[in-house]
This record gives structure tokens, sequence and C-alpha cells, in this order.
């Protein structure tokens, strides 16, 4: 993608920033390399270079020596260096009369996909007497946002998946009784998803029973078990459209190999759907009223009602995660329990709600995708409300 200096430049007033600073070094930076369109590049890249747009005035790059072009078409001057004494005078330079800057940092590594930069490179900023603070919300106005385009891509998907799932759910049913193992209905749905025209990074995960307890089971040819009659069925299917610009759908069903749905898993799929709702209340709420609302506040929100049902222990994952062109997006995600997300959530991005409760004899799963637009959200596909009793 092209980065658009004056959107950028916008963004930092308003965040009271004095600039942003793009590094990398072979490849350490993903999101650096794809705002400024290295990642597309066929240029060697073994070198470190720098490119800081400030809030005011015209963006300035430092490049080496050797690769003293690969920052050409972006906008700017770009010093070229080679040796450190001159490495270290470059950048001395290039963050003249900055105060306060972001980079692709995150305190404590509290948020894995935003923390790019190593700490060394921060301390070198940091001993020019500049501060570095976390980039992560100026990652979303500029990876994360959907467009138009992309949202009707994410709307089809999630069409496509929904059949899919009632296409594996109506085969488990007519198996019942028969030889037919978690890799057999995977497998299927595999087929399914390129009749529908779908992408993904991963086949869907099909898990009985006990499996349905691993949050991440994935079924293999040598490793899976039979669906048998009376059983927890739980279907986790993810994709995108094979066109350029596609984001992901994700969502999470259960069904259930029998006629009633005995207590013990309802009772655990209605705590989970009831934290899933009060994540989803609280989303629509603040979109509404023009409300800042971040990404830890959703996680406690829909955890809390799962830890007065008596399940907060058997919740071990966050609550739902961002959605972009990978099913797992630079957003924000719903998550104040493997990390404490403070980012925002802000129009024009899409996520999942996805509480899960899991013993060492079943597990219970239901997930949703949302979307904030303007004064709104959304749930952009059914809510499953109970578990599907499949005879």
């Amino acid at each position: 993608m092209t980065l658009p200096i004056p959107a950028v430049q916008q963004a930092l007033k308003k965040d009271g920033l004095d600039g942003w600073l793009l590094y990398d070094f072979h490849g350490s930076n993903p999101i650096a390399r794809r705002l400024t369109d290295l990642a597309s590049s066929t240029k060697l890249s073994t070198r470190r270079w720098y490119y800081l747009v400030p809030a005011e005035g015209a963006p300035r790059g430092l490049v080496h020596a050797i690769e003293r072009h690969n920052l050409d078409k972006l906008p700017g001057d770009k010093q070229p260096y080679a040796g450190r004494e001159q490495l270290a005078a470059g950048l001395k330079s290039l963050l003249h009369g900055m105060k306060r800057i972001a980079m692709e940092y995150s305190p404590g590594n509290a948020i894995p996909y935003v923390s790019r930069v190593d700490a060394g490179t921060v301390e070198a900023v940091r001993q020019l007497g500049v501060d570095v603070v976390s980039s992560g919300d100026l990652i979303q106005r500029f990876e994360a946002v959907w467009s138009d385009e992309a949202l009707a891509t994410h709307r089809a998907a999630s069409e496509r998946l929904y059949r899919i799932k009632d296409r594996a759910f109506d085969l488990i049913r007519s198996r019942v009784g028969q030889p037919t193992t978690e890799y057999d209905v995977q497998q299927a749905m595999v087929k399914w998803f390129k009749e529908e025209g779908l992408i993904s990074d991963s086949a869907p995960c099909v898990s009985a029973q006990e499996n349905a307890g691993n949050p991440h089971y994935q079924p293999t040819a040598t490793v899976c078990r039979d669906i048998r009659r009376d059983e927890i069925v739980l279907l986790d299917l993810w994709g995108k459209l094979a066109t350029a610009g596609a984001v992901f759908a994700d969502i999470t069903w259960v069904g259930f190999t029998g006629s009633a749905v005995p207590d013990t898993y309802a009772k655990a799929f209605a705590a989970a759907r009831d934290g899933r709702n009060a994540g989803i209340e609280l989303v629509m709420n603040a979109a509404r009223e023009g409300r800042e609302l971040r990404g830890f506040e959703v996680d406690r929100a829909t955890r809390n009602v799962i830890d007065r049902a008596g399940y907060g222990a058997q919740f071990i994952h966050r609550t739902g995660h961002s959605l972009g062109e990978e099913v797992h997006g630079n957003g924000v995600h719903m998550d104040d329990y493997e990390t404490h997300d403070e980012r925002r959530l802000i129009p024009g991005t899409g996520f999942t709600i996805e509480p899960g409760i899991y013993t060492a004899e079943f597990g219970v799963r239901t997930e949703i995708n949302m979307y904030v637009g303007d004064g709104r959200a959304e749930v952009t596909g059914p809510m499953q409300t109970e578990i599907i009793a499949l005879l």
C-alpha cells in the first residue's frame, strides 16, 4: 500500500505525537514493510532503514548507502549512511526536533502483534531524548480499517461459511451411527471451500467431545477420532474470497449428535452465549453513543458473565481478535486476559467475539463477527443461541 502522508499527519496531530518512525531490519518489522510497500518489492533489504513521517513538514528517511534507493517511491529526502558512526549521526539528525514519536513498540510486549521494533533500537531513540510510544492505534487506522469493498468481501465470505457449516452438520447428521471421523468431515469442508471460492491459511477445525476441549485441535489423517452418537461436535471455520483486498470471516458453531442436549453441555454453552451477548451489547452501545471503547473492556464484559456463571477457570483464551486480510488482523483484539489491549475500537474495523468453555470431557465455543461503523456496530451473521441437536 502507499502510505497516505496527509492522513497520517492528521492522525499524529490528533494523538499529540510529533511523528511516526517506521523502522526495519532484514524483514523484522512486517508492518513497516507493508506500509512503505517494501513487502511487495523485489529489492534486497538487508540493512537498517528508518522513515519518519512528522506531524508537520515533509517526511524524511535514513537508508544504507548500498540500498539507498529502497525508499525512493516514498516522498521526502533520504539520507544515506554506511558506517555505524554515520548511522548514529544520521539517526540524531533524522529525529531533530522530535520529542514524542510512535514506533511499532508495545510496553512490556503487551501486544505482540504490534511489538516489532527491538529493545535496542527503542533504547537508541530514547537516548536521543525522544519518548517512544506505541503505534498501535496508528496501525489500526492505516492497516485495519476496511473499505466498503472489503466489507462486502467479508459479508460474502460469511454467507459462504454459514452454508459450509450447515452442510457439515447435515453430513454429520446423515452419518450418525456409521464410521465417520473428524477428519472425514474436515476434508469434506475443505472441498466445499473450493466450491464456494474461499481460501484460508488452514483447514477448518472439527472436534468431537473431549477434543472440543482443546481450542486449537486439528484432526489429521492419522490423529483423529470417530464422531459417535450423543457427543458434542464443534466446527470452527474461517476463510475469505480469493480476491485482492478481501478480508476474513471466522465463525464457530456447536452441535450434538443426539436428540436432547444434556444439561451439562447446555449450561456451559449458555454461559458462553450470555458472555458473548454482553460483549456485543457493550460494543453496540458504545458505537451508538459515540463513546470511546477499548479492547480490554469488551473482554472484561464478556468474561465477567462467564465468571459469574462459574466457568471462569475454563475460559482460557482472549474473547476475540481483529479480522483483516489475515484471519488475525492488525487491529484491536478483545483481550484483557492474554494481553491488556488498550487500543480503541475505531470505525471501519472488524473483529470476532468468541468465548469458549473447555474441560477434559468436552468443550463449547460460540464465535461471531462484528463490524464497527460510524455511530453503529453490527453482528455480520446469524448467532447461535443453543447447541444444535442433530437428531
